[in-house]
């Protein structure tokens, strides 16, 4: 089979998704970039046909591809594609097997963002503003992302009745629909009882506990442009919300030392997710190892 018979393959393939998935054109020409890459690399391969490429070919495509700077999200795009692509060669009685069935992209490291440190934390928050009303509410908000490490959602999800100034908590809905109370800090609730009482200027019925000037719940990308907007301002760089998350996380944890306890305050489902997210650094891990590990306690001298 030539070059030509095999792109003819590929072109009855993306019309086939244009006809029956209806696809966007960004989608479509990333299916292209994609196979096209393929039969590129079967042409230098000499191999002239789309039934001759098993899994130890297909993996060495995929090799070259990483090698060459491919993302794994990347490449778990090309292989779905792939394995839409040879789904249809059967279909159409062209091919007998999928090689790209159960085969898997390598996994690319986890970028983690960075957090702040205790002293830039301060320098953020200690508001010492006039009682501007965005100001009043943007500290609040990232008061409350710092002292309880909530995802972007989860705040501006949150609901007035869910807060609970005098217990010090507030009732989270987390990933997968779930629950969580998790502590306000000190400094958070003299900002949120600071928010609430502006908040109550504001005729509205809506029950987000953070709104806009129209009285409406913040959006996700609202939220995030006031804390970019916020960081400028106080600490001459951009800062989002996850940041907040992660310096809280990892201040928590230095502090205390209790995976276990920043699992449940970030709401973890797996202890896995924590001990990437976080970090400690080594030295601090090999003293709690060398006072706690029976084996790894020096013996005094007499």
């Amino acid at each position: 089979m030539s070059s030509s018979a095999l792109q003819n393959d590929l072109e009855a393939f993306l019309g086939h998704l244009q006809r029956e998935r209806q696809l966007s054109p960004r989608t479509l020409q990333a299916y292209r970039h994609d196979l096209e890459g393929l039969r590129d690399f079967l042409d230098s391969q000499d191999c002239g046909r789309w039934q001759d490429v098993d899994q130890s070919r297909l993996r060495l495509f995929v090799a070259k591809r990483h090698q060459g700077g491919l993302s794994g999200r990347s490449l778990q795009r090309l292989l779905s594609a792939v394995r839409s692509f040879y789904q249809f060669l059967i279909r159409e009685r062209l091919c007998r097997h999928n090689p790209a069935v159960d085969l898997r992209a390598p996994r690319s490291p986890r970028k983690l963002p960075r957090a702040l440190d205790a002293d830039l934390t301060a320098q953020l928050l200690d508001d010492d503003s006039d009682d501007d009303w965005l100001a009043v509410r943007d500290h609040a908000m990232l008061e409350l992302f710092y002292s309880s490490g909530l995802r972007l959602s989860e705040l501006a999800g949150l609901d007035l009745h869910e807060l609970d100034l005098a217990e010090g908590e507030v009732r989270v809905l987390g990933k997968g629909s779930k629950t969580r109370l998790v502590p306000v800090g000190r400094m958070a609730r003299e900002a949120l009882q600071r928010w609430l009482e502006v908040r109550l200027l504001s005729p509205t019925a809506e029950q987000a506990l953070f709104i806009g000037k129209q009285g409406r719940r913040l959006s996700p990308r609202a939220i995030q442009l006031r804390v970019r907007r916020w960081g400028v301002a106080n600490i001459g760089q951009h800062l989002h919300p996850h940041m907040l998350r992660h310096s809280f996380a990892s201040h928590v944890l230095e502090s205390s030392g209790d995976l276990r306890a920043v699992q449940e305050l970030l709401g973890h489902a797996d202890i896995s997710t924590t001990q990437i997210y976080t970090h400690l650094d080594f030295q601090h891990l090999a003293q709690v190892y060398d006072k706690a590990h029976p084996r790894a306690k020096r013996k005094t001298s007499d």
